[in-house]
């Protein structure tokens, strides 16, 4: 075909396998969005997700009823977009952008590309502010900063998205961006009825159901991260809440294997991997506004070593672990400090701030090596005085860490408290375990 002619923008389809569309044709490049005519009902959107010879593979955006052999298929030029805007803040959108809440259409001020670049490293700005999530066990322990990423491990009803509503609710942002990613439809209505109490105005939900085709899951987390960007964009601290990314990447996976992809582990294809921090490197600070990201991981089993865990932990720049035993305990939230990490903490809290901190979760280590002698009476006091200054304090600790769900606390008092709980160090004793030369004069 000479460069002059136009491509071929139409043709038909062949074949339908499983969740793909095979079509002869059109002539269009990966992630192209098309039409696909049905006889008697509206076209459906489909987006080009592969080639296998001659023939063009499609994934359905939408219902993929009456699709049969010789259905014309129209390329649109473009990838898939979504108009964003201020009159998104306080709306409900379906995997696609689309008003999902029966309160009409939203006036697009600008069109944003659904699958973008991050952006580039040398156009963020330094991570220097604490931003307060209004839970005091993360403020005090694990403290984040405006425009970090922080995944949320745990298995399945151990109160992850009470965890995320908590937040939603209290963390001091001007924009809220939640993504609901294969969740039932029973929790997306619960989500926004109860849970959105107060913040409603300045959210935007993003929702794709369990029941919604793939690629239109994998759609809602782009999308909700593209509006994220627009308002970052204008100078807004904003908060992406994802939950969750797991759900993300097992769509991602069903997509692969639909083209063919081989699996590599656990089921996983390799383009599931890439895949991920291609979306999670989108959040952060920008030249203006910042992204501040929280994604849940669901980890099957408790297994915190599975492959999707690994690959969002060693992207993100913290960890908070829930833990299944501290729930079970009457915890809630049901934080691992232990297990956390929040690895900007120390660039932004005052040096006594990360001292006392330090101190719990050292007095917290000592406890957790010696509770089984504790629990049959088998410890004997002054053998260890972490474990004791643990023992003398784990009322205080206890009801430090916990914390009601509609109970808000702000960063002030949380770090008081800190202080308050972790309190009564010998002096010097941070210093010294801080630097090795005060710790070989001590």
């Amino acid at each position: 075909m000479a460069a002059s002619e136009p491509r071929p923008s139409q043709g038909w389809v062949e074949e339908v396998v499983g969740l793909a569309v095979e079509a002869r044709g059109p002539v269009s490049s990966l992630g192209e969005l098309c039409w696909i005519h049905r006889q008697g009902l509206s076209p459906v959107p489909a987006e080009v997700v592969g080639f296998r010879g001659p023939r063009t593979l499609l994934m359905p955006l939408g219902d993929a009823r009456a699709i049969r052999p010789g259905n014309r298929v129209e390329a649109t030029g473009r990838g898939f977009v979504v108009g964003v805007g201020e009159g998104l803040l306080g709306r409900v959108l379906d995997g696609l952008g689309r008003p999902l809440d029966g309160l009409g259409p939203v006036a697009a001020e600008a069109w944003y590309p659904a699958e973008a670049d991050p952006p580039p490293p040398l156009s963020r700005r330094p991570i220097r502010e604490p931003l307060p999530v209004g839970v005091r066990a993360i403020d005090a322990l694990l403290t984040c900063g405006r425009g970090q990423r922080v995944g949320i491990f745990a298995g399945s009803g151990v109160g992850k998205s009470t965890l995320l509503a908590m937040m939603t609710r209290h963390t001091a942002a001007d924009v809220v961006v939640v993504a609901l990613i294969g969740e039932r439809n029973r929790e997306v209505r619960d989500f926004v009825d109860h849970h959105l109490a107060g913040a409603r105005r300045r959210t935007v939900v993003v929702a794709a159901t369990a029941d919604r085709p793939a690629l239109v899951r994998i759609k809602a987390a782009q999308v909700a991260t593209a509006i994220a960007e627009f308002f970052r964009d204008r100078g807004c601290h904003v908060l992406l809440v994802m939950d969750s990314v797991t759900r993300y990447a097992m769509a991602l996976r069903e997509v692969g294997l639909a083209v063919g992809e081989p699996p590599a582990t656990r089921g996983y294809p390799p383009s599931v991997f890439a895949a991920l921090p291609r979306l999670l490197e989108r959040a952060g600070t920008g030249p203006r506004g910042s992204i501040t990201g929280f994604y849940t991981v669901l980890v099957d089993g408790d297994d915190f070593t599975e492959p999707i865990a690994d690959a969002v932990r060693g992207t993100l720049d913290g960890h908070i672990v829930l833990s299944r035993q501290l729930a079970e305990e009457g915890q809630f939230p049901a934080v691992d400090v232990l297990a956390s990490v929040s690895r900007l903490m120390p660039e932004l809290v005052e040096p006594a701030h990360w001292a006392a901190a330090q101190r719990l979760r050292r007095w917290l280590g000592a406890y957790r090596e010696a509770r089984d002698l504790v629990e049959i009476g088998a410890y004997q006091r002054g053998s260890n005085p972490d474990v004791d200054r643990a023992l003398e304090r784990m009322a205080a600790i206890r009801a430090f860490l916990s914390q009601g769900r509609d109970e808000a606390s702000d960063f002030p008092e949380a770090v008081a408290r800190l202080h308050q709980v972790a309190g009564g160090a010998p002096e010097g004793e941070d210093e010294a375990r801080a630097d090795p030369r005060a710790r070989a004069t001590a």
